[in-house]
C-alpha cells in the first residue's frame, strides 16, 4: 500500500493486517491453554464401570424412596479444630436407627478429593467418627445402609 505522500506502508504498520491477524492469533493461544490445562490436570473418569452402574440406577432409586418413607434426615456436626464429628439421625416411628452406616464425603467435582467412612452407632445414639481434611468449597453428603440413601449438602469452611 502507498500512503497520501505516495511513500510504501510497510506490511507490520498497516493497521487492517493487525485485525485479519489478531483474531485468529487469539483462537490459536486460547487454544494452547486450554491444552495446557486439560493435559496438565488428571480429572480421571468418576465411574469405571459406568454402564454397569446405568442398569443398578433402579435399586439406588430404591433406597432414596426408602429415606423418604422413614422421612429421615441427619445433623452434621463439623466443628473447626476439632477431630471428630458427630452424625445425628432422626426418622419416623418406623425407622430403626442402624448399628453401623456409611458415610461418603463426595466432592463435586474430583473423584480423587472423596472420602468414605464406615460408623458405628455410640451409646448415646449418635455416630461419631474422625473429620476429614476437606477443602474448602461444597460437597455433597451421602448417608447409606443397604436399605437406604440420604443425601445432603455440607460447606466446608
Amino acid at each position: 500500500m502507498i500512503d497520501e505522500k505516495g511513500q510504501a506502508i510497510r506490511w507490520y504498520q498497516e493497521p487492517y493486517m493487525w485485525l485479519v491477524v489478531s483474531l485468529p492469533l487469539t483462537a490459536v493461544i486460547a487454544g494452547m491453554v486450554i491444552l495446557y490445562f486439560a493435559i496438565e490436570s488428571n480429572d480421571g473418569l468418576v465411574v469405571d464401570d459406568y454402564y454397569k452402574r446405568g442398569l443398578e440406577v433402579n435399586k439406588v432409586l430404591e433406597r432414596d424412596h426408602k429415606a423418604a418413607e422413614y422421612e429421615l434426615k441427619a445433623n452434621l456436626e463439623i466443628a473447626r479444630n476439632n477431630p471428630v464429628f458427630n452424625i445425628i439421625l432422626t426418622g419416623n416411628k418406623n425407622f430403626i436407627l442402624p448399628d453401623k452406616i456409611k458415610v461418603s464425603f463426595l466432592h463435586p467435582t474430583r473423584k480423587g478429593l472423596d472420602h468414605q467412612l464406615v460408623l458405628k452407632k455410640g451409646h448415646d445414639n449418635i455416630y461419631h467418627g474422625p473429620a476429614p481434611e476437606l477443602m474448602r468449597g461444597k460437597w455433597y453428603v451421602q448417608i447409606e445402609t443397604v436399605n437406604w440413601r440420604l443425601f445432603m449438602n455440607y460447606y466446608a469452611q
